[in-house]
């Protein structure tokens, strides 16, 4: 194919959890994907690169000129104990990818940035829609929100959607994640699971979903400038997908609250609206149900 024909995606974190099935979906749609990694042995379809080094990042890629540009690289875990690390991974890494991507050449004609739900913090409302003011309660939401806040910087100089992912989950995440964790223990045929705050509500997605939504928006020109929830709508309890895993895998599990695992400043409910996603692409994750999403994690090989 011919430069034009097979445009160039850049994929940060593309050996991560998400990244793997954003890789797919971005070939799969006609794309030649370049991922960036931050260690390692580069494949040939790969950079390594640290974004927290500035001077690196706007050598290797300001010559680049991709098409899109997908920013999923950072730190995904809540609970991250290194708030240095944090904002050197959420923010600054994510700014000197922007000031590399405004000096390419041509600039892309899309950058998509993974932000989180988790900004919204405690607010207290049933449905979070974009229009509400973030109330952070954590050094990983509160990395991220000004993430947010950075990139409206470069708005002027580049094409930046904010996504706003809710919890999503699938085959390939670690269990150091809430679903996969519980997963993992049925799979084992465990009969106890330590657990934290069992009083938690989420809005789940399948990450299969979440990765044709991200590669859906890099097409949609009016997504561009705008801040979007990728989420289904729907609040899944705890005790709701302790009772579907107990019907999938045939038995039930002892929950144990273990004090260890218990966080500060917990966000207790956490759902979104999907509706200003749904303006744009007239689609959104949900149609996978949970059910579907945990019996595809429970029987993978």
């Amino acid at each position: 194919m011919t430069a034009r024909s097979e445009p160039l995606a850049l994929l940060t974190g593309a050996r991560g959890f998400t990244g793997r099935y954003l890789r797919a979906e971005l070939a799969q749609a006609g794309h030649r994907v370049l991922g960036v990694v931050q260690d390692g042995v580069a494949a040939a379809d790969e950079i390594t690169l640290d974004l927290r080094d500035r001077d690196a990042t706007l050598r290797a890629l300001a010559p680049l000129a991709p098409d899109v540009v997908v920013h999923l690289a950072g730190i995904a875990q809540v609970a991250h104990g290194d708030a240095a690390a944090l904002y050197q991974t959420n923010l600054i890494a994510t700014r000197n990818l922007l000031e590399a991507l405004a000096q390419c050449a041509a600039p892309p004609r899309a950058v998509l940035l993974a932000s989180s739900g988790n900004v919204y913090g405690n607010l207290g409302a049933e449905v979070l829609d974009e229009s509400m003011a973030a109330q952070p309660a954590n050094d990983y939401a509160v990395s991220k929100l000004a993430m947010e806040h950075m990139a409206r910087l470069w708005m002027p100089r580049l094409p930046i959607i904010i996504a706003r992912p809710f919890n999503y989950t699938g085959v390939g995440q670690g269990e150091d994640f809430l679903l996969p964790k519980i997963v993992g223990h049925f799979r084992r045929g465990a009969r106890v699971i330590e657990l934290g705050n069992t009083r938690v509500a989420r809005d789940f997605s399948d990450v299969r979903e979440v990765a044709r939504c991200y590669r859906a928006l890099l097409d949609a020109p009016s997504a561009i400038g705008q801040t979007l929830n990728v989420c289904s709508g729907t609040l899944a309890a705890l005790d709701e997908v302790l009772a579907l895993m107990r019907d999938i895998a045939g038995y039930a599990i002892e929950v144990r609250v273990n004090p260890a695992f218990v966080r500060g400043h917990e966000v207790a409910r956490l759902r979104g609206s999907n509706a200003r996603l749904r303006a744009v692409l007239d689609d959104a994750p949900g149609s996978i149900a949970l059910r579907d999403t945990l019996r595809w994690m429970y029987t993978a090989p």
